[in-house]
């Protein structure tokens, strides 16, 4: 099935619950999604008979996957269901889903944190005419935020260079990452970025795709880039470990849930070492 993005009516930050009884429900608490599953062990969205009993709760529109609207519902109380981090359904959520559970935590987190004007504090309101809320008094429009990082594989014939982040289990290795900075360009980004984090320096860019990652609130722009020259030297505060790799001995990596699996999976093909 395919997802539509929302009509420009953007009526989509109506209270309480919309009465499709066809839709698909996110519902969110905080930054964790409630716990649902079908009879496969796959995670799933709630339905409407599901939600109708919230109360004081706040629902936001967010287009159509095949016919069946979707909806980000912000609960107020937990209640007697089970809420956890969209991380702890990885490998049981398809790519679709994953990105609308992504796109819910990311509304109501939008909305959540923008009750107020920055500049002057006074309430802010909905906007009729778009995804943003605004101040009546500054006529300032907040819409929701996303945070650029870039993602990369650093790469020199048949060996890729992995990293182990100080916050990943003994034995993983992923892609390198990190923000944009203001002022700065992607490509930029991707040349201090491997530079701090691994002392290394990389050319021939090749941008190969996104992600978005909702933890969160990241988009997350993948690249290639070709080993230039430096030895590895690991920076201390971030990351435990770098090492290059032969492309048929890789150590333990990311699920293929991940943009940085797809990147190495990508290279590796490029390669020939096809699974």
């Amino acid at each position: 099935m395919t997802y539509r993005w929302p009509e420009p009516d953007f009526g989509f930050l109506a209270g309480g619950i919309p009465s499709d009884r066809d839709g698909l429900y996110f519902v969110c608490h905080g930054n964790d999604l409630r716990q649902s599953f079908g009879d496969d062990g796959n995670w799933r969205p709630v339905t409407k008979e599901e939600v109708s009993h919230l109360e004081d709760a706040r629902s936001h529109f967010m287009g159509h996957l095949g016919n069946q609207p979707c909806y980000a519902v912000e609960a107020p109380e937990k209640g007697e269901h089970e809420f956890a981090n969209l991380r702890m359904n990885l490998g049981r959520i398809n790519n679709t889903l994953f990105n609308l559970a992504g796109r819910s935590l990311q509304l109501c987190d939008w909305f959540r944190t923008h009750r107020y004007c920055g500049k002057c504090g006074s309430p802010t309101t909905e906007n009729e005419g778009d995804r943003s809320m605004v101040c009546e008094r500054c006529r300032i429009n907040f819409y929701p935020r996303l945070s650029p990082s870039i993602i990369v594989l650093v790469h020199r014939e048949d060996e890729v260079l992995l990293a182990r982040n100080h916050m990943f289990p003994e034995g993983l290795f992923s892609t390198l990452a990190g923000f944009v900075e203001p002022g700065e360009s992607i490509e930029e980004t991707v040349r201090r970025e491997v530079e701090e984090e691994v002392g290394v320096r990389v050319g021939n860019l090749r941008y190969r795709g996104s992600q978005p990652w909702p933890f969160p609130n990241s988009l997350m722009l993948g690249f290639h880039a070709e080993y230039e020259s430096g030895a590895i030297v690991c920076q201390q505060d971030e990351i435990a470990e770098a090492k290059w790799f032969g492309c048929a001995e890789l150590p333990n990596i990311p699920g293929k849930f991940a943009i940085s699996r797809w990147l190495i999976d990508a290279y590796l093909a490029e390669r020939g070492f096809n699974d």
